[in-house]
């Protein structure tokens, strides 16, 4: 029926030890509410801890209230749902004894930052399939929030992950209602409009509840929750903003399906059993990394579509990253930022993701014009500069412009043939970057060319930590490739050995420049055809790993973890780079053991300045 959580800790005077319907030894007060008091208790018959409600009888509406919920708990069994055991009364007070769940309520961990966009995902999965069950049952719960979702400290696998409760109010379909048509009842701010307005309600009030359950976990705000009462009577039955535009990393169809679930028409919502195919759906899609939704460190008040939201602030010690800060919801076309989480304003490693974007594509447009191909049709810094705006105003259409008119004009500056070479390679390193990393902040684009510029100084391998701190496992992964592919394209295109060396049988570039049907031959095939993208394989998983090991929370944990991480990934490519079946011997990868160095360093140090104030 309840949690035993925090609360546990405070004792009724009297109570304690008391033996109730000559079974149940009161053990701890748990809580009490305007329904009742409910008790941690000791079943010594069946020898077994209990959750024990008392719901005193001197109020006939009150007794009612407590008959109607241990008649609808009855009906229900399942795995999402607080089992109740049995009922009891005495003169003074009926008894609903039901399974005693160790564990935290949604709200209070929500608030401590201690679940991922992954567990919140399950848990809106397992209310689906509950609420569902409650459904065909006749039974409507009209109060879900997550005061009254419990997740238990060893949830069972599956649907045991988060169970719902207190059914104090719910409507059981088919008999006389408890309450007039035109009462209220329910928790304002997660209640549907029809049922704010006191109509009868149905299933879809569960179905809108849940959706903003879910749209507040994931964004850190319940936009129908206003500074007082009234605030929020005022709001309940407006469109609210979309959850894409506040967490534009998570997948469309997520959103998609939240959104749906917390229109204002209950015929618009679709229905439970579509919340949870887009749920699960999205479980692999979503980040699996703990963390608060909060303000970034320069706005403890911001605005998002018109309401306030408030930062919640973090405990002493290690300190805890956020997941998604709302202030970027402010600007409807602003991308989620690159490399760490926050407002505008705060510092270098704070900048906007567009900014990063632009910087970083003109750069390579600048590099690429001034060493790649004739004469350019406009200087090598115009030109990237042109490229730095296309980026800032249009991240993703940028980004696809800038590497086609590159690739057009390399083509285009050689005569005959299949076209350029060069063109072959710079649309090959930037077309599956801007394909792979469509999704995810507008800044992680040109970062793959920072593989390339590690190898350099001999530290390509530490790449992968790079990789590593982008949000979701499908742009971890992809940039862990992504991040070997351009390094063994630059190597292709220099002829220097930045990792492997260019593999055997790719030619100099003075050999294929001028034409695509020889860099297809003499570049892109050997690199192909050598094993050497077993490497872009281990980095991959690499980078997808690291947010799971290396996760901000204890500073001796992460060095540790940090340490055997970037063991295992010298180690792994050390083996992959052995069993190239290269002619002349298998290559030693250049820089492993620093690169290694610096790649657990890295990790340690940018999880720890993402964490935040």
């Amino acid at each position: 029926m309840e949690t035993a959580q925090t609360s546990t800790g405070a004792r009724a005077s009297g109570g304690d030890g008391e033996l109730v319907l000559g079974r149940y030894r009161l053990v701890a007060r748990l809580g009490s509410g305007g329904f009742g008091v409910v008790w941690a208790a000791r079943d010594e018959r069946l020898d077994r801890d209990v959750a024990l409600k008392r719901i005193a009888v001197d109020d006939p509406a009150v007794a009612k209230r407590a008959a109607r919920e241990a008649k609808a708990a009855a009906r229900l069994s399942h795995p999402g749902i607080v089992a109740l055991y049995e009922t009891g009364e005495d003169p003074d007070a009926v008894y609903l004894v039901s399974e005693l769940v160790r564990g935290h309520t949604l709200a209070r961990l929500l608030a401590d930052g201690a679940l991922s966009d992954r567990d919140v995902v399950d848990i809106g999965s397992v209310l689906c399939a509950a609420l569902t069950h409650a459904h065909r049952r006749g039974v409507v719960h009209r109060d879900v929030k997550p005061q009254n979702v419990i997740v238990p400290e060893a949830p069972a696998d599956g649907q045991g992950v988060a169970k719902l409760t207190d059914f104090g109010i719910a409507r059981l379909l088919g008999e006389d209602v408890l309450t007039r048509t035109g009462d209220i009842v329910g928790t304002l701010a997660y209640m549907a409009p029809e049922q704010a307005e006191g109509r009868e309600p149905t299933a879809q009030v569960d179905l809108y509840a849940l959706g903003l359950v879910l749209y507040e976990a994931l964004s850190g705000v319940n936009p129908v929750r206003g500074r007082t009462p009234a605030s929020t009577a005022r709001r309940v039955g407006v469109r609210l903003p979309p959850l894409g535009r506040l967490r534009r990393d998570l997948p469309r169809g997520l959103c998609d399906a939240i959104d749906a679930a917390v229109r204002p028409r209950p015929e618009d919502r679709g229905r439970l059993v579509d919340l949870k195919r887009a749920l699960q759906a999205a479980r692999e899609e979503v980040d699996d990394e703990a963390g608060t939704v909060e303000a970034g460190p320069l706005e403890s008040v911001t605005r998002v579509a018109g309401m306030a939201v408030r930062s919640r602030g973090g405990e002493p010690g290690w300190p805890r990253r956020s997941r998604r800060e709302p202030w970027a919801a402010e600007q409807e076309d602003q991308d989620e930022e690159p490399f760490a989480d926050g407002p505008p304003g705060g510092g270098p490693d704070r900048l906007p993701a567009r900014a990063v974007a632009a910087l970083g594509t003109g750069a390579l447009a600048t590099a690429a014009l001034g060493a790649l191909g004739p004469e350019p049709p406009l200087t090598p810094l115009g030109g990237g500069v042109l490229a730095a705006a296309a980026v800032a105003l249009f991240p993703r259409l940028g980004s696809l412009a800038v590497a086609l008119a590159l690739g057009a004009w390399l083509a285009s500056a050689t005569a005959g043939g299949n076209g350029s070479g060069l063109a072959v390679v710079v649309l090959a390193a930037a077309l599956p970057a801007v394909a792979l990393t469509w999704r995810a902040a507008a800044g992680w684009r040109p970062a793959p060319a920072l593989a390339p510029v590690l190898g350099l100084v001999a530290l390509a391998i530490a790449w992968p930590a790079v990789a590593g701190q982008a949000r979701g496992l499908r742009h971890r992964l992809a940039l862990g490739a992504l991040g070997a592919w351009w390094l063994q394209l630059a190597e292709l295109l220099t002829g220097r050995t930045l990792l492997l060396g260019p593999p055997p049988g790719a030619r100099p570039v003075s050999a294929w420049g001028d034409s695509g049907g020889a860099a297809l031959a003499d570049a892109i095939g050997p690199l192909l055809s050598s094993g050497a993208l077993g490497v872009a394989a281990v980095w991959a998983v690499a980078a997808a790993v690291l947010p799971w090991l290396v996760r901000g929370r204890a500073a001796a944990a992460d060095i540790v973890l940090a340490t055997a991480w970037a063991a295992g990934l010298a180690a792994t490519t050390q083996a992959v780079a052995g069993a190239l079946p290269w002619s002349g011997g298998a290559p030693a990868p250049r820089g492993i053991v620093a690169g290694a160095v610096a790649a657990g360093v890295l990790a340690v140090v940018v999880r720890a300045s993402r964490a935040g104030p």
